[in-house]
């Protein structure tokens, strides 16, 4: 039997709320600790020997347990945990988040007038059982000329977004062709979130 959706997102990202907004799925905001004192189960540092693939579903994964412990521990309502994680790949390179403007400028010109992939995994997850899924997208962007990565940074919207560009802002006037998931690029592919879902009885659109 279905039943009305509600749900934990453990995720800081406005791009998701905004992506379940889109269908209508109710969340509550499932907030971790950040640097310096970040939940070393939440960490995101890319291992020696990481695959993109590995890398993104292990760290999807981990915030949706860890989500889904920390439920009882701060007494909330049981609902399910929903986490995702985003990771640009090119060349064999994983690209997260840049650490500054100077590493964003850098990932940028490596994207430029190539072709790459978006890697984003979804996992759901609540006291008894973890759900997961991962979409995997190619992006080309044309070339782009140093004066344009420059005006970007300097804009602020690559900073805090994996492969430092957002599909939904100003870079998509870099973006010559896609092909996937729109949403998945943008940080939650909605196909596979509302599968999840509906895997733990929750009816989606």
């Amino acid at each position: 039997m279905s039943v009305p959706i509600r749900i934990y997102l453990a995720s800081r990202s406005p791009r998701r709320r905004e992506l379940l907004r889109q269908i209508h799925v109710d969340f509550d905001v499932l907030l971790f600790r950040g640097p310096p004192r970040e939940d070393p189960e939440t960490n995101e540092a890319v291992l020696p020997g990481d695959t993109p693939e590995g890398y993104a579903r292990g760290v999807a994964r981990a915030k949706a347990l860890f989500g889904a412990r920390l439920i009882p521990m701060r007494r909330l309502f049981p609902q399910v945990v929903l986490a995702a994680d985003t990771v640009v790949e090119v060349g064999g390179e994983i690209l997260g988040k840049p650490s500054g403007a100077e590493h964003a400028s850098e990932m940028l010109t490596m994207l430029s007038g190539r072709w790459h992939r978006v890697l984003t995994a979804v996992a759901v997850a609540d006291a008894q059982r973890l759900e997961e899924a991962l979409n995997v997208s190619e992006v080309r962007f044309r070339d782009v000329s140093a004066d344009e990565v420059r005006r970007y940074v300097a804009s602020g919207e690559p900073l805090d977004k994996a492969g430092a560009y957002g599909i939904q802002g100003r870079a998509a006037v870099f973006i010559e062709e896609i092909r996937g998931s729109y949403s998945g690029i943008m940080g939650l592919p909605l196909f596979e979130a509302a599968d999840l879902l509906r895997r733990f009885g929750y009816s989606v659109c």
